[in-house]
């Protein structure tokens, strides 16, 4: 038999739009000799529909737009993701994550997923009844043991207290394939954790796997799709394409079928991809199509621009430089040149006259007659009047406004509130700054496209004479280093001093990290590329005082 995997790019809550791709795989499925095809977790309504779940309409449109597209499916079976009212029980919620099995335009089955994950960016529980037992569904003669994401992942989560996989081999129970429809997000090297799991799961039970996980971006969230087919052995062999919508065909005769050729691209590779498609999808689903940002001749721009132009295309792009008095020549000529070789939009606004203005309507309040260039104040009207221009030009022309600040930055504060930090999307807010300059370099390896010079020269904010960001900060390899063991491995002072790296300079880190939350809770949403990303996902208080 042949089955197909397929890998969509859903829009939550737009049923219509989602109905339409399901539909069009299935007959696409059926012309290929299909017998079975198989969608991804809550492929119907998009993942994660978050609080639309409490939305009585919601449930309804979804129900319906579910009964309207069986009718219209061809002669193929089908197993999708989907919400499924709880029919009984007066306890727990009134939902379930489900897969529902369809034969002849009707449901025969319907499989709930069993573990609900609640870490990180997932809070399942809040919305749905876990359910409670491991499905089979049987089609053309072979029996498939059915799981939703998480209920593979039990052996990499302690928090669990039982094993959905296991009951698909007890008492004598014979299954020839596990499947799993999945809504599982990247970050950077997941995948490598992925086969680790997957295989263990094969060669532990002697049992091939199909596996079927959403693409796209949402939100935040970006899913990397990479479907696949492995064998009783762990080996993989049929494998979709990352960060596009595809369509895997697969041979029960021996789980094989096509590997598309950049599945196992580099960790790069994949971050850039990975990037590129959380600005276009970002970008498009939110209803605008074309992106502005401030260029400052520096490197986090300069990456933020190539990503947007390769996301967008190079006519739905803006850079906009607006120096000030100690904007260097330099930095302008690399913004000019970066805007030439990415063939984008570029304008220039100079803010010496609107920033002699600020001060000018200040002076009689700070009373000294000046504000010295030392004075973080100064400073932070030069990134405010840029903010406000950006903003200006945004509303003006329907572009959204690109936010260009890395992750180590946004750590430690070192970015200006309705200046720099304005935005609707935090592109590289995820990636710290020596990625930043990996990343960069990546961009290059076919040609120069971001200026030499602006990944070779000191990072400097040029908001006062000769400034360079290690005035301020720790040299960035030293503090992407403390923030990686603080941020994902959770290590408080004392654990990443044993490190190698001094207590004071740690306690100060760690310090800006907490005394700017407030910050980051006002900042634009981000991209989430590591295992923890400022946002949804880490949740401390603004007022706190812990100092661990």
């Amino acid at each position: 038999m042949k089955i197909a995997l397929v890998q969509i790019n859903p829009i939550i809550g737009d049923f219509a739009e989602n109905s339409r791709k399901i539909l069009d795989s299935c007959h696409e499925a059926c012309t290929k000799g299909c017998g079975l095809i198989v969608f991804p977790e809550l492929a119907l309504s998009g993942y994660p529909p978050c609080d639309l779940l409490e939305i009585p309409s919601f449930i309804a449109d979804h129900d319906e737009a579910f009964a309207v597209l069986c009718a219209k499916l061809p002669e193929i079976d089908v197993l999708l993701g989907c919400i499924e009212k709880r029919s009984w029980g007066n306890t727990g919620k009134k939902l379930y994550n489900s897969a529902f099995f369809i034969q002849k335009k009707a449901v025969v089955q319907k499989i709930q997923k069993q573990l609900l994950p609640t870490y990180d960016v997932f809070d399942e529980k809040r919305w749905f009844e876990p359910g409670d037992s491991s499905e089979v569904i049987e089609c053309g003669g072979l029996h498939f043991g059915v799981t939703i994401c998480e209920d593979i992942w039990h052996s990499e989560v302690n928090e669990y207290g039982k094993d959905p996989i296991h009951p698909f081999f007890d008492e004598g129970r014979s299954i020839d394939c596990l499947i799993n429809i999945s809504a599982s997000p990247y970050q950077r090297e997941k995948e490598a954790v992925r086969q680790r799991l997957f295989k263990k799961v094969c060669t532990r039970y002697s049992v091939p796997l199909l596996y079927v996980n959403q693409v796209g971006g949402q939100d935040s969230l970006l899913f990397d799709g990479r479907s696949m087919a492995m064998d009783k052995n762990g080996v993989v062999q049929a494998w979709s394409c990352g960060f596009e919508e595809d369509v895997l065909i697969v041979d029960s005769t021996d789980w094989s079928g096509m590997i598309c050729e950049d599945v196992e691209e580099a960790d790069l590779a994949a971050l850039c991809d990975a990037l590129v498609m959380g600005i276009r999808d970002y970008v498009r689903k939110c209803g605008f199509s074309a992106v502005v940002l401030g260029l400052s001749g520096g490197i986090d721009s300069a990456l933020t621009a190539a990503l947007a132009v390769k996301a967008l295309g190079s006519e739905n792009v803006l850079g906009v430089a607006m120096p000030s008095p100690y904007s260097s020549d330099d930095s302008m000529e690399d913004a000019r040149q970066l805007a030439w070789n990415l063939g984008c939009g570029f304008e220039v606004i100079p803010i010496s006259e609107l920033f002699a203005s600020f001060k000018k309507s200040l002076q009689p309040l700070f009373g000294d007659g000046d504000v010295s260039s030392d004075d973080f104040t100064e400073q932070n009207l030069q990134a405010r009047i840029r903010g406000n221009l950006l903003m200006a030009l945004s509303n003006k022309f329907g572009h959204l406004l690109l936010s260009t600040g890395n992750k180590s930055e946004m750590a430690v504060g070192y970015c200006t509130l309705y200046g720099d930090m304005n935005g609707g999307l935090a592109v590289i807010s995820d990636v710290p700054k020596q990625l930043v300059y990996e990343l960069a370099r990546f961009v290059n390896r076919d040609g120069e496209i971001i200026p030499r010079r602006t990944i070779t020269k000191p990072p400097t904010a040029e908001l006062k004479p000769n400034q360079c960001d290690q005035d301020d900060l720790p040299d960035y390899a030293v503090l992407d280093n403390i923030l990686e063991l603080h941020l994902e491995e959770h290590l408080g002072v004392a654990e990443i001093a044993e490190r190698g790296f001094a207590e004071e300079l740690v306690a100060d880190v760690l310090r800006r990290v907490r005394v700017n939350e407030y910050k980051r809770k006002q900042a634009p949403m981000g991209l989430k590329v590591t295992s923890k990303a400022f946002g949804y996902g880490r949740r401390f208080p603004n007022v706190q005082n812990y100092q661990g």
